[in-house]
């Protein structure tokens, strides 16, 4: 999306929401900004979070995830949004990339 992003991840044991979305959108912010040689804020501070409590949940997320830009009418078709795609991992199973 252009204006947001959406995302369905599972916090570490050790880790808390609030650090984990500091440490995205703090490396998100650097690189948009380094791309666009500027040093603006990117994200506004708040951000909604739902927690998924079972695979049903999980999944329905991310069908509504992945068919956003549709909605949007940023494309007319799945494939055509660069970032459709997803990797989903089971817990300590490493993503294939």
């Amino acid at each position: 999306m252009p204006d947001h992003m959406h995302l369905a991840l599972q916090l570490a044991e050790d880790e808390t929401l609030s650090k984990t979305m500091n440490r995205i959108n703090s490396c998100t912010a650097i690189a948009v900004n380094r791309v666009l040689n500027r040093n603006v804020p990117v994200w506004q501070g708040a951000y909604h979070d739902h927690a998924l409590r079972d695979k049903a949940q999980l999944f329905a997320a991310i069908r509504y995830l992945v068919s956003n830009p549709i909605r949007a009418g940023l494309v007319q078709k799945l494939g055509d949004y660069p970032y459709w795609n997803i990797a989903i991992a089971e817990p300590d199973e490493a993503l294939p990339y």
